[in-house]
């Protein structure tokens, strides 16, 4: 009886701290391995007023630090591009740029994605409170506003991955609306 509680706790104390090294600073330092890539998404949006989600699918392209574009094939064309603080929207051969400096909210927002991308844990900081479970295979990061004007807008911000890949975006508005982003990497030829 003694040597299986002996054996017992020795497995756990070889699994605790395999288990809790993988803290929030390592994460970032994974993600800030991957300098960019293509991606394919499909983005649900779940509206209150609406029966069935939105769903919208395109490909994505990030260049660290802080370029990523979005370009939505279905069900209607659209281009964002995020290429430092300017945020471009093509959609109908009409175009619109926001320097979103002047814009802190849209700013922090935008932030949650560049500063998850980027592995910049000081940016994130700056309007989130960080939650870390998982494992490097397996993780989720949990973005909860510390700012109260981001609070009044957004719940919570949960990115799920594995490794130095963000493979979800999940954006939980406080009225109730949500958005799930799953993003599929795209192999370099």
């Amino acid at each position: 009886m003694i040597k299986r509680l002996l054996g017992t706790l020795l497995l756990l104390a070889i699994a605790l701290p395999a288990s809790a090294a993988f803290d929030v600073g390592q994460l970032m330092q994974a993600l800030a391995s991957h300098k960019g890539g293509k991606a394919r998404f499909v983005e649900k949006k779940f509206i209150s007023l609406l029966d069935k989600p939105v769903v919208a699918t395109g490909e994505m392209t990030y260049t660290a630090p802080d370029r990523l574009e979005k370009r939505t094939l279905t069900p209607k064309v659209e281009t964002l591009l995020l290429d430092k603080d300017i945020l471009s929207i093509e959609r109908d051969k009409q175009k619109l740029s926001i320097n979103l400096a002047n814009q802190p909210e849209a700013l922090a927002f935008v932030d949650s994605i560049r500063g998850t991308l980027s592995g910049n844990r000081t940016a994130l900081e700056k309007n989130y409170a960080l939650h870390l479970s998982g494992n490097l295979d397996k993780w989720v990061l949990t973005l909860l506003p510390s700012d109260q004007k981001i609070a009044s807008l957004v719940l919570r911000i949960t990115v799920s991955g594995s490794r130095n890949q963000v493979r979800s975006i999940e954006y939980l508005q406080t009225d109730g609306d949500r958005s799930l982003l799953s993003i599929e990497p795209v192999e370099a030829k």
